[in-house]
């Protein structure tokens, strides 16, 4: 039976003597999080995890989504676990209280983040990518864009999606061919095909928020020419509501071990309706917005994996038998001692909390500086 116990106590431990926070009292973000509240947020998000995420891990990776042409279907359990996510507020926790964010700072939110991902990191990527899209349109996009778009997306009432690599080409983001075409609104007819697109279409959230790149016609070729596109699912009205059905769609699942609960899409843009973020010809500079933080996200995602694998091991260690420790016996009722007593088994254990613990610092003294590059009046 899998075993999973947040590490609140090295948690408080980096916040209160490594990183000292609440010498930043002072600063925005900051003057709310004291070490008291802190703690409460995160003893109630581990609740949250392991009473919620870790039991549909399992079923998460035996059942997998299923396409059909309607739609991707996510595994059992996912839909009430994500509307008790959202109605708890757990992913508004670092977002801007200007749409509805509460407001803490970044190095709050990647300790939840970290123990979403060690219970279920296919349920995490939703959100994950959700607020990677949502850190873009905060950077570049329109007063009217972030009103239209923010709000919903902070609340994750809507979803958000990255979309760079095509058939042909990945990292090499110069040779890609989807194509962008003015129209006299203003908006432009996207058309082509991404691939890996995490959560490029479930069944969790009422609209989806793509983030497509795409080239102008006529632009030049090259980095220098790709432009950055909100595509949405659901068209959106002037009042907010949701209109017509963007011809954006998930033509087909892909594969990845271990997240078969995350729908990784084939998308198909026909003609579909988008509207430029940022700057014609320079969307990759705003694109590395939400790459730069899913860059994080991933050794993020890395800590969790090991931290988990970790508590696992020790468990397994515990109970498994075979031989006798090289000092004499420890268990001498039982048929063998655990092989907790051989000294190679406890080395490699401690490696792995050694390297455990010195991401988790490395992890949440990023995402502290961060904060202070955000949020800090003294500019140097």
């Amino acid at each position: 039976m899998p075993v999973y116990n947040a590490p609140l106590r090295e948690f408080s431990f980096l916040y209160k003597d490594v990183l000292g926070v609440e010498r930043y009292a002072n600063m925005p973000g900051f003057e709310n999080a004291s070490l008291d509240l802190i703690e409460q947020v995160l003893e109630e998000g581990a609740k949250f995890v392991t009473e919620t995420l870790f039991p549909l891990n399992h079923v998460g990776d035996v059942e997998g989504c299923v396409w059909s042409p309607e739609g991707v279907k996510t595994p059992t359990g996912f839909k009430d676990a994500y509307k008790a996510m959202v109605e708890g507020g757990w992913p508004a926790l670092s977002s801007d209280p200007e749409y509805g964010g509460q407001g803490l700072p970044h190095v709050v939110n990647v300790a939840f983040n970290e123990m979403v991902t060690a219970t279920n990191m296919a349920f995490g990527m939703y959100p994950g990518l959700t607020h990677g899209a949502y850190s873009a349109i905060h950077a570049g996009g329109t007063e009217e864009q972030k009103r239209t778009y923010l709000p919903k997306m902070v609340s994750f009432e809507w979803a958000g999606t990255m979309n760079l690599t095509e058939p042909h080409c990945g990292t090499d983001l110069g040779l890609l061919r989807t194509k962008a075409v003015p129209q006299a609104d203003g908006s432009y007819k996207i058309t082509g095909q991404k691939i890996w697109i995490s959560g490029g279409e479930q069944d969790l959230t009422e609209n989806i928020i793509h983030l497509v790149l795409a080239r102008i016609e006529g632009a030049p070729a090259g980095v220098k020419g790709i432009s950055l596109f909100i595509v949405p699912k659901f068209l959106v009205n002037p009042d907010g509501s949701l209109g017509a059905r963007n011809t954006a769609q998930c033509v087909g699942l892909e594969e990845k071990m271990g997240i078969h609960g995350n729908a990784t899409c084939v998308m198909q843009y026909d003609e579909a309706t988008g509207y430029l973020i940022g700057e014609a010809n320079k969307g990759l500079n705003l694109m590395f917005v939400m790459m730069n933080e899913a860059r994080l996200g991933v050794g993020l995602q890395g800590l969790g994996m090991s931290e988990v694998a970790y508590q696992n091991a020790v468990a397994f260690a515990k109970d498994r038998r075979q031989g006798r420790s090289l000092t004499g016996s420890k268990e001498p009722d039982q048929p063998a001692d655990s092989i907790m007593v051989h000294p190679d088994v406890r080395r490699m254990l401690m490696d792995a909390k050694c390297f455990n613990e010195g991401a988790r610092a490395f992890l949440f003294w990023t995402a502290l500086y961060g904060d202070l590059l955000h949020n800090s009046p003294d500019e140097k």
